[in-house]
Protein backbone atom coordinates (compact mmCIF):
# COMPACT_ATOMS: atom_id res chain seq x y z
CA UNK A 1 0.00 0.00 0.00
CA UNK A 2 1.47 3.33 -1.05
CA UNK A 3 0.94 6.35 1.19
CA UNK A 4 1.89 9.69 -0.43
CA UNK A 5 3.48 12.31 1.77
CA UNK A 6 0.88 14.94 0.92
CA UNK A 7 -2.49 15.37 -0.78
CA UNK A 8 -3.97 18.82 -1.18
CA UNK A 9 -7.64 19.23 -0.34
CA UNK A 10 -8.75 21.11 -3.46
CA UNK A 11 -10.73 19.53 -6.29
CA UNK A 12 -12.14 20.52 -9.67
CA UNK A 13 -15.23 21.74 -7.88
CA UNK A 14 -13.18 24.70 -6.58
CA UNK A 15 -13.25 26.12 -10.12
CA UNK A 16 -16.72 27.48 -9.37
CA UNK A 17 -15.08 30.12 -7.16
CA UNK A 18 -12.82 31.28 -10.00
CA UNK A 19 -15.54 31.69 -12.64
CA UNK A 20 -17.01 34.92 -11.14
CA UNK A 21 -13.53 36.47 -11.15
CA UNK A 22 -13.12 35.60 -14.82
CA UNK A 23 -16.48 37.20 -15.53
CA UNK A 24 -15.42 40.41 -13.77
CA UNK A 25 -13.28 43.26 -15.06
CA UNK A 26 -10.56 42.77 -12.41
CA UNK A 27 -8.39 39.63 -12.27
CA UNK A 28 -5.93 40.73 -9.60
CA UNK A 29 -6.06 42.56 -6.25
CA UNK A 30 -9.70 43.55 -6.71
CA UNK A 31 -12.82 43.07 -4.63
CA UNK A 32 -12.37 39.31 -4.28
CA UNK A 33 -9.00 39.78 -2.66
CA UNK A 34 -10.28 42.57 -0.45
CA UNK A 35 -13.12 40.37 0.74
CA UNK A 36 -10.62 37.70 1.75
CA UNK A 37 -8.51 40.32 3.53
CA UNK A 38 -11.60 41.41 5.48
CA UNK A 39 -12.19 37.76 6.39
CA UNK A 40 -8.58 37.52 7.62
CA UNK A 41 -9.05 40.63 9.76
CA UNK A 42 -12.12 39.08 11.37
CA UNK A 43 -10.40 35.73 11.88
CA UNK A 44 -7.41 37.21 13.69
CA UNK A 45 -9.12 40.26 15.21
CA UNK A 46 -6.77 42.71 13.51
CA UNK A 47 -7.55 45.89 11.56
CA UNK A 48 -5.17 45.23 8.66
CA UNK A 49 -4.57 42.30 6.30
CA UNK A 50 -2.82 42.14 2.93
CA UNK A 51 -2.80 39.14 0.61
CA UNK A 52 0.55 38.41 -1.00
CA UNK A 53 1.77 36.16 -3.79
CA UNK A 54 4.08 34.24 -1.41
CA UNK A 55 5.30 34.23 2.17
CA UNK A 56 8.70 35.31 0.86
CA UNK A 57 7.50 38.41 -0.98
CA UNK A 58 5.18 39.25 1.91
CA UNK A 59 8.17 39.15 4.26
CA UNK A 60 10.27 41.26 1.90
CA UNK A 61 7.48 43.83 1.72
CA UNK A 62 7.16 43.81 5.52
CA UNK A 63 10.89 44.31 6.06
CA UNK A 64 10.90 47.13 3.51
CA UNK A 65 7.96 48.74 5.34
CA UNK A 66 10.06 48.61 8.52
CA UNK A 67 13.04 50.16 6.66
CA UNK A 68 15.32 47.18 7.32
CA UNK A 69 18.48 47.66 5.29
CA UNK A 70 22.24 47.15 5.11
CA UNK A 71 23.93 47.26 8.50
CA UNK A 72 20.86 46.06 10.38
CA UNK A 73 20.68 42.73 12.15
CA UNK A 74 17.58 40.53 12.20
CA UNK A 75 17.44 37.53 14.52
CA UNK A 76 16.02 34.31 13.04
CA UNK A 77 16.00 30.75 14.37
CA UNK A 78 18.67 28.40 13.07
CA UNK A 79 15.98 25.73 12.61
CA UNK A 80 13.60 27.01 9.94
CA UNK A 81 13.07 27.11 6.19
CA UNK A 82 15.70 29.07 4.26
CA UNK A 83 13.22 31.81 3.26
CA UNK A 84 13.17 33.15 6.83
CA UNK A 85 16.86 34.01 6.59
CA UNK A 86 16.97 34.70 2.86
CA UNK A 87 14.61 37.69 2.99
CA UNK A 88 16.98 39.38 5.44
CA UNK A 89 20.02 38.56 3.34
CA UNK A 90 18.35 39.82 0.15
CA UNK A 91 17.94 43.29 1.68
CA UNK A 92 21.61 43.47 2.60
CA UNK A 93 20.89 43.13 6.32
CA UNK A 94 22.45 40.35 8.40
CA UNK A 95 20.48 37.31 9.56
CA UNK A 96 21.67 36.50 13.07
CA UNK A 97 20.83 32.93 14.00
CA UNK A 98 19.54 31.84 17.40
CA UNK A 99 19.49 28.21 18.45
CA UNK A 100 16.21 26.60 19.49
CA UNK A 101 14.80 24.77 22.50
CA UNK A 102 15.78 21.06 22.35
CA UNK A 103 12.24 20.00 23.36
CA UNK A 104 9.95 22.31 21.38
CA UNK A 105 12.42 23.15 18.56
CA UNK A 106 11.28 26.77 18.82
CA UNK A 107 13.13 30.04 19.32
CA UNK A 108 12.94 31.15 22.97
CA UNK A 109 13.40 34.50 24.73
CA UNK A 110 16.65 33.11 26.19
CA UNK A 111 18.16 32.10 22.85
CA UNK A 112 17.20 35.49 21.40
CA UNK A 113 18.62 37.40 24.35
CA UNK A 114 21.94 35.62 23.85
CA UNK A 115 22.41 37.16 20.38
CA UNK A 116 20.86 40.61 20.85
CA UNK A 117 23.17 43.51 19.90
CA UNK A 118 22.94 47.25 19.41
CA UNK A 119 22.38 46.55 15.69
CA UNK A 120 19.34 44.31 16.20
CA UNK A 121 16.36 45.85 14.41
CA UNK A 122 13.96 42.93 14.25
CA UNK A 123 13.29 39.34 15.33
CA UNK A 124 11.46 36.74 13.25
CA UNK A 125 10.13 33.94 15.48
CA UNK A 126 9.01 30.87 13.52
CA UNK A 127 5.99 28.85 14.68
CA UNK A 128 7.69 25.69 13.48
CA UNK A 129 5.50 22.76 12.38
CA UNK A 130 2.44 24.62 13.69
CA UNK A 131 3.25 25.27 17.36
CA UNK A 132 3.57 28.89 18.49
CA UNK A 133 6.59 30.67 19.93
CA UNK A 134 5.75 32.65 23.09
CA UNK A 135 5.70 36.03 21.37
CA UNK A 136 4.46 37.86 24.48
CA UNK A 137 7.51 36.62 26.42
CA UNK A 138 9.75 37.49 23.47
CA UNK A 139 8.35 41.03 23.43
CA UNK A 140 9.17 41.40 27.12
CA UNK A 141 12.80 40.56 26.35
CA UNK A 142 13.39 42.67 23.22
CA UNK A 143 11.27 45.69 24.21
CA UNK A 144 9.14 47.93 22.02
CA UNK A 145 11.88 49.37 19.79
CA UNK A 146 12.81 46.06 18.17
CA UNK A 147 10.29 44.83 15.61
CA UNK A 148 8.78 41.34 15.83
CA UNK A 149 7.58 39.69 12.63
CA UNK A 150 6.00 36.29 13.15
CA UNK A 151 6.72 33.62 10.57
CA UNK A 152 3.30 31.96 10.79
CA UNK A 153 3.64 29.98 7.56
CA UNK A 154 2.82 26.79 9.51
CA UNK A 155 0.39 28.30 11.97
CA UNK A 156 -2.86 29.62 10.52
CA UNK A 157 -4.94 27.75 13.12
CA UNK A 158 -2.48 28.02 16.01
CA UNK A 159 -2.93 29.75 19.36
CA UNK A 160 -0.99 30.15 22.60
CA UNK A 161 -2.82 30.98 25.81
CA UNK A 162 -5.75 32.15 23.70
CA UNK A 163 -3.59 34.49 21.58
CA UNK A 164 -3.44 34.04 17.82
CA UNK A 165 -0.61 35.11 15.51
CA UNK A 166 -0.41 38.88 15.24
CA UNK A 167 -1.47 39.59 18.84
CA UNK A 168 1.89 40.74 20.24
CA UNK A 169 3.92 41.46 17.10
CA UNK A 170 4.30 44.14 14.46
CA UNK A 171 3.06 41.66 11.88
CA UNK A 172 2.40 37.98 11.26
CA UNK A 173 2.99 36.43 7.85
CA UNK A 174 1.20 33.35 6.52
CA UNK A 175 1.82 31.05 3.59
CA UNK A 176 -0.79 29.58 1.25
CA UNK A 177 1.77 27.47 -0.63
CA UNK A 178 0.66 24.18 -2.18
CA UNK A 179 1.42 22.02 0.88
CA UNK A 180 0.00 24.33 3.55
CA UNK A 181 -3.16 23.58 5.56
CA UNK A 182 -4.89 26.38 3.62
CA UNK A 183 -3.66 26.77 0.07
CA UNK A 184 -4.23 28.44 -3.26
CA UNK A 185 -1.10 26.93 -4.83
CA UNK A 186 1.07 29.98 -4.21
CA UNK A 187 0.32 32.90 -1.93
CA UNK A 188 0.38 34.33 1.56
CA UNK A 189 -0.87 37.14 3.76
CA UNK A 190 0.45 39.74 6.18
CA UNK A 191 -1.68 40.85 9.13
CA UNK A 192 -0.99 43.68 11.57
CA UNK A 193 -2.49 45.79 14.34
CA UNK A 194 -0.36 48.82 13.46
CA UNK A 195 -1.79 51.43 11.10
CA UNK A 196 1.50 53.17 10.28
CA UNK A 197 3.08 49.86 9.31
CA UNK A 198 0.01 48.91 7.26
CA UNK A 199 0.10 52.16 5.32
CA UNK A 200 3.72 51.55 4.39
CA UNK A 201 3.07 47.89 3.55
CA UNK A 202 0.28 48.88 1.16
CA UNK A 203 2.99 50.56 -0.91
CA UNK A 204 5.89 48.10 -0.43
CA UNK A 205 3.62 45.21 -1.47
CA UNK A 206 3.19 46.86 -4.90
CA UNK A 207 6.48 48.31 -6.15
CA UNK A 208 6.26 51.20 -3.66
CA UNK A 209 3.36 52.69 -5.63
CA UNK A 210 0.86 54.98 -3.96
CA UNK A 211 -2.12 53.33 -5.69
CA UNK A 212 -2.94 49.94 -7.16
CA UNK A 213 -4.80 49.36 -10.43
CA UNK A 214 -8.25 49.36 -8.82
CA UNK A 215 -7.59 52.69 -7.10
CA UNK A 216 -6.03 54.24 -10.20
CA UNK A 217 -9.30 53.76 -12.05
CA UNK A 218 -11.73 54.35 -9.20
CA UNK A 219 -15.00 56.12 -10.12
CA UNK A 220 -14.27 55.42 -13.80
CA UNK A 221 -11.65 58.15 -13.87
CA UNK A 222 -7.89 57.83 -14.08
CA UNK A 223 -6.04 58.91 -10.93
CA UNK A 224 -2.32 59.64 -10.95
CA UNK A 225 0.00 57.54 -8.81
CA UNK A 226 3.45 58.10 -7.36
CA UNK A 227 6.28 55.89 -6.10
CA UNK A 228 6.60 56.78 -2.45
CA UNK A 229 9.17 54.16 -1.30
CA UNK A 230 11.00 51.06 -2.52
CA UNK A 231 8.80 47.97 -2.91
CA UNK A 232 8.37 44.57 -4.49
CA UNK A 233 5.66 42.86 -6.57
CA UNK A 234 3.90 40.93 -3.83
CA UNK A 235 0.15 41.24 -4.42
CA UNK A 236 -2.03 38.14 -4.90
CA UNK A 237 -4.27 37.70 -7.97
CA UNK A 238 -8.01 37.42 -7.31
CA UNK A 239 -7.93 34.22 -9.35
CA UNK A 240 -6.03 32.57 -6.48
CA UNK A 241 -7.64 34.51 -3.64
CA UNK A 242 -11.01 33.07 -4.71
CA UNK A 243 -9.86 29.62 -3.54
CA UNK A 244 -9.31 30.70 0.06
CA UNK A 245 -12.66 31.58 1.73
CA UNK A 246 -14.11 28.07 1.71
CA UNK A 247 -10.91 26.67 3.22
CA UNK A 248 -10.75 29.36 5.90
CA UNK A 249 -14.33 28.52 6.83
CA UNK A 250 -13.46 24.82 7.15
CA UNK A 251 -10.13 25.33 8.95
CA UNK A 252 -11.31 24.25 12.42
CA UNK A 253 -13.00 21.11 11.13
CA UNK A 254 -9.93 20.14 9.11
CA UNK A 255 -7.69 20.82 12.11
CA UNK A 256 -9.72 18.38 14.19
CA UNK A 257 -9.00 15.71 11.58
CA UNK A 258 -5.30 16.54 11.52
CA UNK A 259 -5.22 16.51 15.32
CA UNK A 260 -6.72 13.03 15.43
CA UNK A 261 -4.07 11.69 13.06
CA UNK A 262 -1.22 13.44 14.88
CA UNK A 263 -2.54 12.14 18.20
CA UNK A 264 -2.49 8.59 16.87
CA UNK A 265 1.11 9.00 15.72
CA UNK A 266 2.10 10.43 19.10
CA UNK A 267 0.45 7.57 21.00
CA UNK A 268 2.27 5.08 18.79
CA UNK A 269 5.72 6.64 19.13
CA UNK A 270 5.85 8.49 22.45
CA UNK A 271 7.39 5.60 24.41
CA UNK A 272 9.87 4.58 21.72
CA UNK A 273 13.30 5.77 22.94
CA UNK A 274 14.63 5.67 19.36
CA UNK A 275 12.26 8.48 18.33
CA UNK A 276 12.18 12.15 19.31
CA UNK A 277 8.96 14.14 19.02
CA UNK A 278 8.31 17.86 19.27
CA UNK A 279 7.21 18.49 22.86
CA UNK A 280 3.75 20.07 23.20
CA UNK A 281 3.55 23.45 24.92
CA UNK A 282 1.01 23.94 27.69
CA UNK A 283 -1.73 26.32 26.57
CA UNK A 284 -0.90 25.90 22.87
CA UNK A 285 -3.26 24.98 20.08
CA UNK A 286 -1.06 23.23 17.54
CA UNK A 287 -1.89 23.92 13.89
CA UNK A 288 -0.56 20.46 12.96
CA UNK A 289 0.94 21.56 9.68
CA UNK A 290 3.58 18.82 9.76
CA UNK A 291 4.33 15.75 11.86
CA UNK A 292 8.10 15.66 12.40
CA UNK A 293 10.06 13.03 14.25
CA UNK A 294 13.74 12.68 14.98
CA UNK A 295 15.91 9.59 14.82
CA UNK A 296 19.63 8.97 15.18
CA UNK A 297 21.30 11.14 12.50
CA UNK A 298 23.51 8.17 11.62
CA UNK A 299 20.50 6.22 10.36
CA UNK A 300 18.16 9.00 9.22
CA UNK A 301 18.84 8.80 5.49
CA UNK A 302 18.75 4.99 5.45
CA UNK A 303 15.52 5.14 7.46
CA UNK A 304 13.94 7.46 4.88
CA UNK A 305 15.08 5.18 2.07
CA UNK A 306 13.50 2.22 3.84
CA UNK A 307 10.20 4.02 4.25
CA UNK A 308 10.24 5.15 0.62
CA UNK A 309 10.94 1.57 -0.50
CA UNK A 310 7.89 0.50 1.48
CA UNK A 311 5.78 3.09 -0.34
CA UNK A 312 5.65 5.63 2.50
CA UNK A 313 6.18 9.23 1.39
CA UNK A 314 8.27 11.32 3.76
CA UNK A 315 10.55 14.31 3.56
CA UNK A 316 13.00 16.41 5.58
CA UNK A 317 11.60 19.59 7.18
CA UNK A 318 14.06 21.23 7.89
CA UNK A 319 17.85 21.23 8.09
CA UNK A 320 19.62 23.84 10.22
CA UNK A 321 20.04 26.85 7.94
CA UNK A 322 23.60 27.79 9.07
CA UNK A 323 24.79 24.31 7.98
CA UNK A 324 23.76 24.94 4.37
CA UNK A 325 26.56 25.78 1.98
CA UNK A 326 25.67 29.42 1.31
CA UNK A 327 25.40 30.45 4.97
CA UNK A 328 28.24 28.23 6.10
CA UNK A 329 30.59 29.72 3.52
CA UNK A 330 29.32 33.30 3.89
CA UNK A 331 29.54 33.48 7.68
CA UNK A 332 31.97 30.73 8.62
CA UNK A 333 29.57 28.73 10.78
CA UNK A 334 30.88 25.47 12.18
CA UNK A 335 29.21 22.34 13.59
CA UNK A 336 29.19 23.65 17.16
CA UNK A 337 27.60 27.05 16.58
CA UNK A 338 23.97 25.88 16.82
CA UNK A 339 24.15 22.34 18.24
CA UNK A 340 20.44 21.79 18.92
CA UNK A 341 19.35 22.91 15.46
CA UNK A 342 22.13 20.99 13.75
CA UNK A 343 21.43 17.72 15.58
CA UNK A 344 17.70 17.94 14.92
CA UNK A 345 18.24 18.92 11.30
CA UNK A 346 20.47 15.89 10.73
CA UNK A 347 17.98 13.48 12.28
CA UNK A 348 14.56 14.85 11.37
CA UNK A 349 11.96 13.68 8.88
CA UNK A 350 8.25 14.33 8.44
CA UNK A 351 5.49 11.74 8.06
CA UNK A 352 2.29 11.97 5.98
CA UNK A 353 -0.33 14.19 7.63
CA UNK A 354 -3.45 15.44 5.85
CA UNK A 355 -7.19 15.27 6.60
CA UNK A 356 -7.99 12.57 4.04
CA UNK A 357 -5.29 10.19 5.33
CA UNK A 358 -7.34 7.08 6.03
CA UNK A 359 -6.90 4.95 9.17
CA UNK A 360 -5.53 2.00 7.24
CA UNK A 361 -2.93 4.33 5.72
CA UNK A 362 -2.08 5.69 9.17
CA UNK A 363 -1.63 2.13 10.42
CA UNK A 364 0.59 1.38 7.44
CA UNK A 365 2.80 4.40 8.26
CA UNK A 366 3.10 3.41 11.93
CA UNK A 367 3.89 -0.21 11.13
CA UNK A 368 6.53 0.73 8.55
CA UNK A 369 8.22 3.19 10.93
CA UNK A 370 8.48 0.51 13.62
CA UNK A 371 9.64 -2.16 11.20
CA UNK A 372 12.33 -0.03 9.60
CA UNK A 373 13.62 1.12 12.99
CA UNK A 374 13.70 -2.48 14.24
CA UNK A 375 15.66 -3.55 11.18
CA UNK A 376 18.18 -0.72 11.45
CA UNK A 377 18.56 -1.32 15.19
CA UNK A 378 19.34 -5.00 14.59
CA UNK A 379 21.89 -4.10 11.94
CA UNK A 380 23.65 -1.72 14.32
CA UNK A 381 23.75 -4.29 17.16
Amino acid sequence: MKVPFYKHQLSGDAARHIAPVLDSAILTSGQTGRDVEARMCACFDVPHAFLTNSWTNGALAALLALDISAGDEVIVPAMTFIATANVVELLGAKPVFADVCPDTLLMTPETVKAVLTSKTRAVIPVHLYGQMVDVAALRAVVGDKIHIIEDAAHCFEGELNGDKPGTHSDAAIFSFYATKNITCGEGGAVISRHTEFAEKLAATRLHGMSAGAVDRFRNEKYNHWDMVRMGVKANLPDLLAALLPEQIEAADAKLAQREEIAGRYESAFENDKRIRLQKPIKGARHARHLFPLGVDPLIRDEFILGLNSAGIGCTVNYRSVPTLTYYRDSYGYGPDHFPVSEHWGQGTLSLPLYPTLEKKAQTRVIDCVRRELDQLTRQAA
